[in-house]
């Protein structure tokens, strides 16, 4: 299976260099994302460092880097610093600081100049509309609604998720994204959607394979998993 084998562009999501290059000779990704959440969990120290490492490694395809000041003029030095990295590099910047404040004027700016953007935290549909009318045509850039944590609040993102394709449609080079993936089937809905991208962790992008597995054959799969599993603990009933 590979990327071909989709309508939509799925991109890995994590910080973890091997796994990312695995998932790059495995062929299933279109690109990458990372933010600093994942670098903390992935144990990464020097964020430079592990950037410049990662861009050295995949030239290719699109790499998203993120910035962390929450002061909108630090934010955007950072942001021209991430943008000089490489060619293929995406700015990864958040729809607002911490205070609530909003990012749009910086997005305005950078988008203007020719910047590769990649706009996140993103949930609600008028965060996409302010996103996507601050957006330069044909300067590139992804708007990224985080449509897992939509669900885990109970709400059926696929109508939020839909209505934000056809609002990035509305401007040239600019793509919608489906972001914090919690399982396989998410591509699917994501694809049905009209998105053009997805996020997928490493973990999510392993079951590929599983991809019309024989449902019968699953649940033999299981029945042989939970038996094998109880003997090897010794468990007894009676």
């Amino acid at each position: 299976m590979t990327r071909d084998d989709f309508r939509i562009k799925i991109f890995a999501d994590g910080a973890d260099i091997n796994g990312m290059k695995e998932m790059y000779n495995a062929g299933y990704v279109s690109g990458f994302t990372t933010n600093p959440s994942l670098m903390k969990k992935a144990g990464v120290k020097d964020y430079e460092a592990f950037a410049v490492q990662i861009v050295k490694e995949i030239t290719d395809l699109p790499l998203s880097f993120e910035v962390f000041s929450d002061e909108l003029d630090t934010m955007e030095k950072e942001a021209r610093k991430i943008g000089s990295w490489a060619d293929n590099v995406y700015i990864k910047i958040p729809v607002t600081n911490t205070k609530g404040e909003s990012t749009a004027e910086l997005i305005k700016k950078l988008s203007a100049e020719g910047l590769k953007l990649n706009i996140t935290a993103i949930l609600t549909l008028e965060q996409v509309e302010e996103v996507v009318k601050a957006l330069s045509p044909g300067a590139g850039a992804y708007v990224s609604v985080f449509a897992g944590r939509i669900a885990d609040t109970g709400v059926d993102p696929m109508p939020i998720m839909k209505e934000a394709a056809v609002m990035c449609q509305s401007v040239k080079g600019v793509e919608s994204l489906w972001a914090s993936t919690r399982e396989l089937l998410n591509i699917f809905q994501a694809q049905e959607c009209g998105v053009d991208i997805i996020t997928v962790t490493n973990d999510v992008l392993k079951k590929l394979p599983m991809i019309g597995k024989d449902l019968a054959q699953l649940s033999l799969e299981t029945v042989n998993m939970f038996y094998n599993d109880a003997l090897s603990l010794g468990y007894k009933i009676v």
